[in-house]
């Protein structure tokens, strides 16, 4: 409500060109009613599919009254946007099924700030044999929630230090319940030195983690949201030309093949361990893979993704329903652009004429 009168408010005062909202919640997008009234064009940002993740999350039926209820959300909010952004091929097919015109739907990924997360090649980053007097430093970052299967990563752990007794699972988070379950678990196993918290850190001390360990894993639990994701962090570790390990299903299927990344099973905690073995034991190999991966990576770095973006918006001002090219760089297409919160999870920003 605040957003809706906020903009209501300005849009008497300015006019504006295009309102940017990110959901959750879908919903938000209404906040741009008045400017829309007033001529402005409305890009709804579809992070993630609120359905979906409510299921993951509350363990939420499809036939729930709650999810039916979002999915119309969903649809009402879709239809009063000009243009739909979401950042993967699997959210794309899903919302286009349900809720959304094939030609209102654009793919902008998510993708690491390269001011940050600045990019290295992996010619020289991993060690062609490994030193067993060192510890195998296996990186854990993000939210500390059951879908993203914690726990199973402390599981594979154990089963890895039977062959590697090196290794330790470093973990970056903002503590949680059921992060406190996980660590009760470390500790009725005897794990303590083994998983190592490491507390809530920056993005700048983010990347000196992922510097120091041997690789990244995404442990995520199967669930109807976890596999049509595609979790930006795999990006973070490619950039700094660090091997991750990814859960083998559709979200990331549908950028990486075999050879590009390495993937396990899902709800497999022993193919998760063998995973790590074979990144301790094949140094070689791994480094060709993250070199696979690299490429990955690079066609969907920021500056072609920003690209896509200020495309999009270019033709929504330019009054078409599809880019038609620069006419110059592209950044200086556009007058600047206002916010009124950064651009994240339930955002709303404009751009004025």
């Amino acid at each position: 409500m605040a957003s809706l009168f906020l903009l209501a408010f300005r849009s008497f005062t300015r006019r504006y060109t295009f309102v940017h909202v990110h959901n959750m919640p879908d919903v938000l997008v209404f906040s741009a009613l008045i400017p829309k009234l007033r001529g402005a064009k409305v890009i709804l940002d579809l992070h993630d599919p609120m359905p979906e993740l409510m299921m993951t999350i509350y363990g939420l039926k499809r036939e729930s009254f709650g999810v039916r209820l979002m999915n119309k959300l969903e649809k009402w909010s879709i239809r009063f946007a000009d243009v739909v952004l979401t950042p993967n091929i699997a959210f794309a097919k899903l919302f286009s099924a349900r809720s959304c015109r094939a030609d209102k739907l654009q793919v902008v990924m998510n993708s690491p700030d390269e001011g940050i997360f600045k990019y290295r090649d992996s010619a020289q980053e991993i060690p062609m044999k490994r030193d067993g007097t060192k510890p195998f430093i296996i990186m854990y970052h993000g939210a500390l929630v059951e879908r993203h299967g914690l726990d199973m990563a402390v599981l594979a752990v154990e089963a890895l230090r039977r062959s590697v007794p090196g290794a330790q699972l470093h973990i970056f988070g903002r503590s949680t319940p059921f992060f406190d379950g996980v660590m009760k678990m470390v500790q009725a196993r005897g794990l303590q030195e083994a998983v190592r918290y490491q507390g809530a850190k920056s993005l700048d001390q983010i990347v000196e983690a992922i510097d120091g360990c041997d690789v990244g894993i995404i442990p995520n639990r199967q669930s109807v949201f976890t596999e049509i994701n595609m979790p930006t962090r795999i990006f973070e570790y490619l950039a700094r030309a660090r091997p991750v390990i990814v859960p083998r299903t559709t979200g990331i299927q549908d950028y990486f093949r075999r050879e590009e990344i390495i993937f396990f099973e899902p709800r497999d905690v022993n193919d998760l361990a063998q995973k790590m073995q074979y990144v301790f034991s094949q140094p070689s190999e791994t480094n060709e893979i993250i070199k696979r991966g690299q490429a990955v990576y690079r066609a969907h770095r920021w500056n072609e993704e920003k690209s896509k973006f200020l495309n999009v918006a270019c033709a929504l001002v330019n009054g078409s329903g599809r880019s038609r090219g620069r006419r110059g760089p592209i950044d200086d297409q556009f007058p600047k652009i206002a916010e009124d919160e950064a651009p994240t999870h339930g955002s709303v920003c404009s751009m004025e004429c």
